[in-house]
């Protein structure tokens, strides 16, 4: 079998301007990278605002194992098989970050033969849009410095500065760090931090923002430190928002790129969902729902995180509702969670199945309290008996969700035919009752535990002193009506990476809080969960080359 980038550098791409007339859009709507690659113009999102909108259809997952389940595959496959039925759909997906490209995870570009192209753009630099983000987000960590060192007329509390450097990468060496040594005029020394890029607010604020007033409106609400008084300090006290604001005027445009097959795909944003909101940007979204008949989006990690996530952020700020939702399992990590040993997953083993089937069962039982109808898929492998997909299939049935097999990583949208087929037939027949999980009003506690209770299936949650004291505080400054975007880990419903399955009798322990203002969410620390990533004993950036011609091998 060739290679996710053999495949994808063998593929015959048509030019973009031709995707994008299957749509309605013209090359004027269009600003373009090259062939292959363009941005949505601010008139074509304008234009289109008042059309009718599409169906909304959510792939999400159930927790992630080293077995794989491929959520992306299978939303890419999805929509090439959508395609083959004669559907108008688009695809609306997030960026992928260099951090796991170059570390263990890999790209998000799909994968075989549902993938989108150019994959290796997409990968690493695209249009630009991650390193635009950086460059704000350092612009403003340099905008305070600079206002402390020439007299700190708003008193800044250096030991209370909030807003952290960023770099779109693994690199766990800085994330802790000391800034302003050397001499006087280098500024004053103090501790300072690092996260990715995708863990920062303005990657999250981008991803939210409806228009550039919106965007502009957001940013000056951010809180980037405490003055000696204990009063919040924001980057529009800081005078900050302008340029802000221009180093952002292209990436807040959607890009446009496509399939293997040339099925359209508005890929923008990409927040981590383990400690962000996991989501493409609400503009990507809503412009997709005016262009097409079905957009297919997806959210990150397991349903415990992308799904709630995009229910109770995402839908609530946008007035957004999915009409269905597809969650995706693979045979090998459903064994995996019942604690048979990865290399035994290839062998058939019921019980195993029977085990492990629980962490599925969760993730429907969750979806369900979100009232919107479920298609359980199976990403299938090779190892995979007709034995172990019929228990799986009634399982599903039995708590009346349709079931499909998924074959689009070997086969592409002919694949994910059946898929489909199951997925329309839902639109058709069932109708959404979506509904976020907790109301505004109820304050940031009562959102955490339920939250910890409903969807991870928590006994509790217990707070650190510090956790207590700063939701105390959020709630104080008037941010109580925010919703809460939980960082935990993607591995467990619970946060200790180690429980799979479906764990019980364990609590949520909360170890720290802060508001992101400008985003419009209270964020909520769990467990040992991290906003720098480090590299793994053997990175993925290992492997990765590029030879005389310029031609790129071993990413994936």
């Amino acid at each position: 079998m060739k290679t996710d980038i053999q495949i994808a550098q063998e593929a015959a791409m048509m030019p973009i301007k031709d995707v994008a007339a299957a749509y309605g859009i013209t090359e004027d709507d269009l600003e373009l990278y090259g062939k292959y690659k363009a941005k949505f113009s601010d008139e074509l999102i304008d234009r289109v605002k008042d059309q009718p909108d599409g169906k909304l259809v959510l792939v999400t997952a159930i927790n992630p194992t080293p077995a794989g389940e491929g959520k992306t595959t299978t939303s890419i496959g999805l929509a090439q098989a959508m395609a083959k039925l004669d559907k108008k759909c688009l695809l609306a997906l997030r960026e992928p970050s260099l951090g796991p490209c170059f570390g263990i995870k890999g790209g998000a570009a799909g994968g075989g033969y549902a993938q989108v192209v150019p994959m290796e753009d997409l990968n690493l630099h695209f249009t630009g849009d991650f390193h635009a983000i950086t460059s704000a987000n350092n612009l403003l960590a340099a905008i305070i410095d600079n206002h402390i060192h020439q007299g700190n007329e708003l008193r800044i509390d250096t030991r209370q500065i909030l807003w952290k450097r960023c770099l779109d990468m693994n690199d766990r060496a800085l994330r802790n760090i000391v800034v302003g040594l050397g001499a006087k005029a280098d500024g004053f020394v103090r501790e300072d931090h690092f996260v990715i890029t995708v863990a920062t607010e303005i990657m999250a604020i981008l991803c939210l923002a409806e228009n550039m007033a919106d965007l502009k409106a957001r940013l000056s609400r951010i809180i980037v430190a405490y003055d000696l008084d204990g009063n919040p300090v924001t980057a529009g006290q800081l005078n900050a928002v302008g340029s802000m604001a221009a180093l952002l005027k292209d990436a807040i445009k959607p890009n446009l790129i496509q399939t293997l097959e040339h099925t359209g795909a508005i890929v923008h944003g990409g927040p981590f969902a383990n400690i962000a909101h996991g989501c493409n940007s609400v503009r990507a979204t809503k412009t997709a729902l005016k262009l097409a008949d079905i957009v297919i989006t997806e959210a990150g990690f397991g349903a415990d995180l992308g799904a709630e996530k995009f229910m109770d952020i995402k839908c609530r700020m946008a007035d957004l509702k999915p009409d269905a939702v597809v969650l995706v399992a693979t045979v090998r990590a459903l064994k995996y969670n019942g604690g048979m040993p990865r290399n035994d997953l290839a062998t058939e083993n019921l019980d195993a199945l029977a085990k492990g089937i629980c962490n599925l069962e969760k993730h429907i039982e969750n979806l369900q309290k979100y009232g919107v109808p479920i298609v359980v898929t199976l990403n299938s492998f090779l190892t995979d008996t007709q034995a172990e997909y019929e228990y799986i299939r009634n399982f599903c049935e039995e708590r009346g969700c349709e079931f499909a097999l998924s074959e689009v990583w070997a086969k592409g949208g002919e694949g994910g035919i059946d898929l489909a087929r199951k997925v329309l037939k839902t639109l058709d027949e069932k109708e959404s009752q979506f509904h976020v999980l907790y109301e505004d009003q109820l304050p940031l506690k009562e959102k955490i535990e339920k939250v910890a209770k409903e969807i991870y299936g928590a006994d509790g949650v217990t707070y650190a002193p510090a956790a207590s004291k700063m939701l105390d505080k959020i709630t104080e400054m008037g941010y109580g009506n925010l919703p809460v975007c939980m960082a935990k880990t993607q591995y467990s419903l619970s946060d200790d990476q180690n429980k799979l399955g479906r764990p019980t009798g364990y609590d949520i322990n909360v170890r720290d809080a802060y508001v992101s203002a400008g985003a419009g969410f209270v964020v909520i620390l769990t467990g040992a969960i991290m906003t720098m990533p480090g590299l793994p004993k053997k990175p993925a950036a290992y492997s990765i080359d590029v030879d005389d011609e310029g031609k790129i091998t071993g990413l994936f």
